[in-house]
């Protein structure tokens, strides 16, 4: 056991206690996936990331740190709040990248941050970018998709029924696979989105995300929530950037969104979180928000 230092971030909002909460413990060496494992169990929180150095592959490709995210019951190769609240820690903690870039390796290889104005989506119509300007933001390179294309009718089918819509609702559906297993829907309004009330055994088993658009002129263009399964049943996340960088990928890529946009999700469960997303000229993917350190200390491990 020995003191490490620690930080609970709450990850894309301006405002803390209203995102998502991440633990990260800022030096993870010497500690195996099972006491990993352990500790986020223990903190009842929707992850926990260890940051260690990179491996010498990851190094010699340019990682400036390596990250290891647990959820509860497993470990996860890649996830987008952990990713930036991990991030945002290592900079705070004193971290310095060894390029233009915040270069992060995990397990799905390695993903670029950049910082600064660049990752809020220019012309993005918000009140959190007039008052906080793009300084607070970071942002990460979205990963490949591993599975992309529409769903099994069938699959739309359950996902409609479980949601308590009628099939018609469903305007467009696609895997959103990144990592999580996300099978993504999109309904005919954010106030449908807002609306829903699951039924979990109905769609047990199963990672849902849903988007619907908001009212022309509103401050965010699209809701979404993400439904997943839990240790009680169905359980819903409160800002999931996984779940946003796949639904990017999908709605950009058909043309079902504007290059850039900033979606809001967590309004169901009195949260605010504010997810930018941008196609850049080479055609990648940035995934961005802001995060906050509510918690600055060390913990026994």
């Amino acid at each position: 056991m020995q003191q490490r230092p620690f930080k609970q971030v709450d990850v894309f909002t301006t405002t803390p206690y209203r995102g998502n909460p991440l633990g990260v413990v800022l030096d993870g060496t010497g500690l195996s996936a099972a006491e990993m494992q352990h500790f986020t169990n223990w903190t009842n929180l929707s992850e926990c990331s260890f940051l260690l150095p990179p491996t010498p592959e990851g190094a010699a490709a340019g990682a400036d740190y390596r990250v290891r995210i647990f959820c509860p019951g497993r470990e996860l190769p890649f996830a987008g709040h952990p990713t930036l609240g991990s991030c945002h820690a290592w900079l705070e903690a004193g971290g310095v990248p060894r390029s233009e870039h915040v270069v992060q390796e995990c397990g799905v290889g390695l993903v670029k941050l950049r910082r600064g104005e660049s990752a809020l989506p220019r012309g993005a119509a918000t009140r959190e970018a007039a008052q906080r300007g793009g300084d607070a933001l970071l942002a990460f390179a979205a990963p490949p998709l591993i599975k992309s294309g529409p769903l099994d009718e069938a699959d739309v089918q359950l996902i409609a029924r479980g949601l308590g819509v009628a099939r018609s609702d469903v305007t467009a559906h696609a895997w959103c696979d990144n990592g999580p297993n996300w099978r993504g829907v999109m309904l005919q309004s954010a106030e449908q989105v807002l609306a829903l009330q699951p039924d979990g055994a109905v769609l047990a088993g199963l990672d849902i995300g849903v988007v619907g658009p908001h009212p022309a002129g509103s401050d965010t263009a699209y809701e979404v929530r993400a439904f997943f399964p839990g240790n009680q049943g169905l359980a819903e996340d409160p800002v999931t950037g996984s779940l946003n960088a796949a639904l990017a990928q999908w709605l950009i890529g058909t043309g079902l969104a504007p290059e850039r946009y900033v979606a809001a999700q967590g309004t169901a469960m009195a949260r605010e979180g504010r997810v930018h997303i941008e196609r850049d000229a080479s055609g990648s993917i940035w995934v961005g928000g802001a995060s906050v350190t509510c918690i600055d200390g060390r913990v026994t491990l």
